[in-house]
């Protein structure tokens, strides 16, 4: 099974190709395709509702099974009004590129005297056809939380900015860190688990289908 995931952002991609490995699904981003006619905003005001969005949007283009999965970033002691939520690099009306994200972020957690409680949260939305999609924004999909911190460290991976400034609370290393292993975590088994119903869900949709039109 080939799906088309609707970024363009390689660490995303290479990020959901980890959570993928073994599923039998082969995803293949935006990169490869040419002609597509920029962006959707950003117009929601949850996870879900941006990757609702941008999933409809490429799978109108594409006409092919294509899913989005959009983030929010939450962080303990901030008002309502300052959290980030799912504008994470859009701040006071300007697009922040990699490292004013960095900077951006790391002052906040200096107000807090150098460190705060970080979370994200995670929304997907799949389309296979006009009739047939598959959403989820749980807490399992959404990993868990860490430290935002005020000293950065040199990014190691383009599009994910705030690496350099997050840090595991168990084990006390930044996730640039050449000793941070991840490991299977929450996030990554909640992600294989959804995608388990999907295709579950999809395999029966398809042979109830084929049934009809005996």
């Amino acid at each position: 099974m080939e799906l088309i995931y609707g970024t363009t952002n390689p660490a995303k991609l290479n990020l959901m190709k980890g959570f993928l490995s073994g599923t039998g699904i082969r995803i293949i981003g935006l990169n490869e395709f040419s002609g597509i006619p920029g962006e959707p905003g950003e117009y929601g005001r949850t996870p879900l509702e941006n990757a609702r969005g941008k999933a409809e949007y490429y799978y109108r283009i594409l006409k092919r099974p294509v899913f989005s999965c959009d983030s929010g970033l939450f962080i303990d002691g901030l008002s309502e009004e300052e959290q980030p939520g799912v504008h994470v690099r859009r701040r006071n009306g300007k697009i922040l590129t990699d490292p004013e994200m960095t900077e951006y972020y790391s002052c906040i957690a200096a107000r807090f005297g150098g460190k705060c409680r970080a979370r994200y949260q995670n929304g997907i939305c799949v389309i296979f056809s006009e009739t047939e999609r598959y959403e989820h924004d749980g807490q399992d999909i959404s990993g868990e939380s860490f430290w935002l911190v005020d000293q950065a460290k040199l990014q190691k991976e383009k599009g994910f900015p705030l690496d350099c400034i997050s840090v595991d609370m168990e084990t006390g290393l930044y996730f640039v860190d050449e000793g941070y292993i991840p490991g299977i975590g929450e996030e990554e088994n909640g992600f294989r688990r959804f995608w388990q119903r999907v295709m579950e869900a999809h395999e029966k949709r398809a042979q109830r289908d084929g049934k009809e039109r005996e």
